[in-house]
Formats: C-alpha cells, structure tokens, sequence
C-alpha cells in the first residue's frame, strides 16, 4: 500500500508495550508521530528512542503524541528499554508497537524489499488532529533522523493550519513567514495589517511577530 499526503491514516488496532493500541482512538484530537524501527536492539535504534522519550516536553507543548514501531514482540521490547535507559540515560516514555506480524509495517509501506525485506526502515508519518497524514519521511536504516527537523516541520505545519503562510527556506519559528499566493492583495492587507514587503506579486514576506511557543495548540 502507498501511503500519500492528505490521505487518512490507516487504523489499526496493534500491541503494545502500554497494551492494545487502536491509532485513532489513541490519537484523539492529537497530532501523532509514527516511526518505525528496524529491529530492536540495534543501536541507531537505541540512540534515537532516547532522544525522542528526551523531547517529550517539546511534543507535549505542540500536542503531539508520539508513538514507536519494530517488528519485534513486546517482550523484546521491554527487554531493550532497560538497554536504552541505561545507555542513553532516559528512561522511554511513549509506547512501543509490538508489529511481529508486520501487519503495520505492510499497511504503511513500511517494509521495502530491495533494501532489507526482513525488516522495516526508518519511515516517519506525521498525522494531524483530522487523522490526516501531513508528513512522510524514509531514512535508510544506517541513518539516525533529526527529531529537530521533524518538531520544526511539526512548528511549520501547526502555523500554517492558523494562518494563510507558508514557510520559506531554512525557516525557524519565530522568523518571516511567505504570505499565501491564493491571497488577493485586499485579504492580503486585512489579514496582515502590520504589512508585508512584497519582492515579486507571488513572494510577499510577513513577520507575524509571533514567538516559537506562544501558540501551540492547547493539549487535549
């Protein structure tokens, strides 16, 4: 199955390290983060479980849950989080899918054959509070990701759902925005009454003078 942006998340209903997890009704109205794991006790794995049980206050000041995946049972699991707490100094924090089955993997597109058909790469899904998926990154499974990069991406996504932007290059929370080209120059000014600096009619800079935290969406 190919998973596109726009698309709803596939549910599913999967165990756990935190018990039997349906994705929908665990989500609520949360944004979610699904990644995938090639295989635990690996040790980019371990690296990056760390991290992200570490940047949990940044996922909750965004609303954002997050929630892991290899294809290995729940034993295992709890196994390697005793491992990573005390390699990574960081006891973990969200659960863990048990996908032994490989019944999320398949159903996200998670297992690619020419790279390794016996386990998944390292595929990132970013679901918004409509269960719509707004995100998909695929590292290959020597490479450890940049949580930063997915909480900025995260930031870019959360502020362009409140205001009719988009965010240029490099963009850091806080820093000029894009005014939306489907803005006419009259919604332009009554949207953004502080102005903007117009370099070409399809390129308007705002600064929305907002700070990297003070509009996060509220937790459920």
């Amino acid at each position: 199955m190919t998973i596109q942006l726009g698309q709803i998340a596939p549910d599913f209903e999967q165990a756990s390290t935190e018990g039997p997890i349906g994705l929908h009704a665990w989500l609520g109205n949360a944004w979610g983060v699904l990644f995938s794991h090639p295989k635990d006790f690996t040790p980019v794995c371990t690296t990056e479980l760390g991290e992200v049980a570490r940047l949990r206050p940044e996922w909750e000041r965004r609303n954002v849950k997050v929630i892991g995946l290899s294809v290995d049972p729940v034993e295992a699991h709890r196994k390697w989080q005793g491992d990573i707490e005390a390699t990574q100094g960081q006891k973990i924090n969200f659960p863990l899918l048990a996908d032994n089955d490989l019944k999320v993997s398949q159903l996200y597109g998670m297992i690619h054959p020419q790279s390794d058909p016996a386990v998944t790469v390292r595929s990132v899904f970013v679901i918004d509070p409509h269960k719509k998926i707004r995100l998909i990154l695929t590292y290959p499974p020597s490479t450890g990701r940049n949580f930063a990069e997915i909480l900025r991406t995260i930031d870019s996504l959360q502020l362009t759902d409140r205001r009719s932007v988009a965010t240029p290059v490099n963009w850091e929370p806080g820093e000029p925005a894009i005014v939306s080209p489907k803005l006419s120059e009259e919604e332009a000014l009554r949207q953004f009454p502080q102005g903007y600096q117009t370099l070409k009619p399809y390129l308007r800079i705002v600064d929305l003078k907002e700070g990297s935290t003070d509009e996060f969406p509220s937790a459920a």
